[in-house]
């Protein structure tokens, strides 16, 4: 085991993915591993997918994960996109009771952006910069020339009689067979919304739709700059792993 080797956990709504990370280039030393997020996915039945991802790669170091949820101290605070019950649970002690594994547990679009901006597009650690999962929700993270405001819900605010991630997410276009260029003019409708509200300099998408940004791109009429994330799918993986080994460091200097 290496120091600068640390496992990454991205807990999604539809499936719970893990690698190996090397912490200092940012790159996957693993092939990524998937589980299907169970359903209903209940505090006891994912902690029981993270588990099996940690035994997949025989680990015994730090685990950092990113989870779909307002994160505070390891302690989840919401639950938009998986099971309410993890209302109140503390998903850090659960994980590692489960796995025997020291966890840093934060919010999992807060993971993608600390990863992109270490690791991907180097424009991002300039001004105001804000990076979009776009998945079954809209999960956000708010930079400021590099420095993160955790547990930003700019999936959470109304687009007419609807909260955004209900009117834009890519589960909504595939929910409703919207073709791009459609969903697209939806998206940018949310952009508009929220260059009003904070004025960024860039906007940075991230998830599973950032794979397809050519398919929309042109939609945009807005003006603040809009790029894909250069990690792509592995921004949140990457991100957690490093923040947990950040984390750690700073903790063994207070301690």
């Amino acid at each position: 085991m290496h120091d600068n080797i640390v496992l990454g956990i991205d807990v999604g709504a539809s499936g719970i993915k893990g690698a190996l990370v090397d912490i200092d280039a940012g790159v996957l030393v693993s092939d990524r591993h998937r589980i299907p997020t169970p359903k209903p996915a209940t505090p006891k039945n994912v902690a029981v997918c993270v588990a099996k991802l940690v035994d997949h790669f025989n680990w015994k170091g730090i685990v950092g994960c990113g989870f779909p949820a307002v994160v505070r101290h390891g302690k989840i605070f919401t639950a938009s996109n998986i099971d309410k019950d993890w209302i109140g649970t503390n998903a850090q002690q659960l994980f590692e009771s489960k796995s025997g594994c020291q966890f840093i547990v934060c919010n999992d679009a807060d993971a993608a952006g600390i990863g992109e901006i270490h690791f991907g597009n180097q424009e991002g650690k300039k001004g105001t910069v804000i990076l979009i999962t776009i998945g079954t929700g809209l999960g956000t993270a708010f930079f400021h020339n590099g420095h993160l405001f955790p547990n930003t819900e700019f999936g959470q605010f109304k687009i007419g009689d609807k909260v955004a991630e209900k009117y834009a997410a890519d589960s909504v276009r595939k929910k409703e067979s919207l073709e791009w260029d459609k969903w697209g003019k939806r998206f940018n409708k949310y952009l508009k919304q929220l260059e009003k509200l904070v004025w960024p300099d860039l906007f940075l998408l991230g998830g599973g739709a950032s794979k397809k940004f050519d398919n929309y791109k042109d939609c945009f009429d807005i003006q603040t700059p809009v790029a894909p994330a250069k990690l792509l799918n592995h921004a949140g993986i990457i991100g957690a792993a490093f923040h947990a080994h950040q984390e750690m460091l700073v903790n063994s200097e207070k301690g």
